[in-house]
């Protein structure tokens, strides 16, 4: 239990007051932020009640859409909004600020080259505020419309050309269990490895982003995943993150004891 986090998006229906009582009051240490849940109470007083309630920032999600568009095809300056997301990181005390980098503008080489030279711009920025940047490598099928990296190998090759302590590649179970290198990539990624997420893949698969559920109800490896990261170094908290409309709908603190049993009967 020291390392288990909730992802708020897990339980989206609760504000961020909610989340955070719910949290301690569960005994869950951890809670993994979003950014329009901390709008609308406010950074001062998120930070606030973290620090009233003890809860720490596992990361904050999130930053990024460098490729100048978002999901539903809006212009959008991303590397503008991911300085006001790292100073979000830094007065939440968050460590880590979670980067989903966008879909595909033009063409895709282009477009992961945008990535790589906002990434560039961005990380002394970042360790300056002592936030660590997370490439997060979504599922090839979102590469289109959210991440033109998919794969945790294309998320290291940037990082690595930038310090450890500014830029690392988050390992997001959902995205990358299928990879067949995923054993070697991790490895390959020792002393970068910013947040580890884990979940299930319903199936069958009818939604590639809704298309989650809460570990142990489907083929996910936790145990196996969760060596890999410890072993390449990894040992800070673990976000459980599940999209699923049918858990949204559900009162939080139901949600949220179910997830403290997954995580403990598949996970730890």
């Amino acid at each position: 239990m020291d390392r288990l986090s909730l992802n708020q998006i897990t339980t989206k229906a609760w504000s961020v007051p909610e989340a955070v009582a719910g949290c301690a009051e569960a005994g869950v240490r951890w809670i993994g932020l979003w950014r329009d849940k901390v709008a609308e109470t406010g950074v001062e007083e998120t930070a606030r009640l973290l620090k009233e309630y003890d809860v720490g920032v596992s990361s904050l999600c999130r930053g990024g859409f460098f490729t100048g568009i978002t999901p539903e095809g809006s212009p959008v300056d991303g590397v503008a909004q991911t300085r006001e997301a790292i100073d979000e990181a830094a007065a939440l005390g968050a460590d880590v600020l979670v980067l989903v980098v966008g879909g595909v503008n033009g063409d895709l080489a282009s477009s992961r080259q945008r990535v790589a030279d906002a990434v560039g711009e961005l990380a002394p920025y970042a360790g300056e505020r002592g936030v660590r940047l997370g490439l997060e490598p979504l599922h090839p099928m979102q590469c289109a419309e959210r991440s033109v990296l998919s794969t945790v190998d294309q998320a290291l090759t940037i990082a690595l050309e930038h310090p450890a302590e500014q830029v690392g590649v988050i390992v997001d179970e959902f995205h990358v269990w299928w990879d067949p290198r995923i054993e070697e990539s991790i490895a390959a990624a020792t002393g970068r490895i910013a947040g580890f997420h884990v979940c299930d893949q319903k199936v069958p698969l009818t939604d590639t982003l809704l298309g989650r559920a809460l570990p142990g109800d489907g083929p996910i490896d936790h145990r196996r995943l969760k060596a890999c990261v410890e072993a390449a170094g990894y040992t800070g908290p673990i976000e459980v993150e599940v999209f699923d409309a049918d858990l949204w709908r559900r009162p939080g603190g139901e949600v949220l004891a179910e997830t403290v049993k997954a995580y403990r009967d598949h996970v730890s």
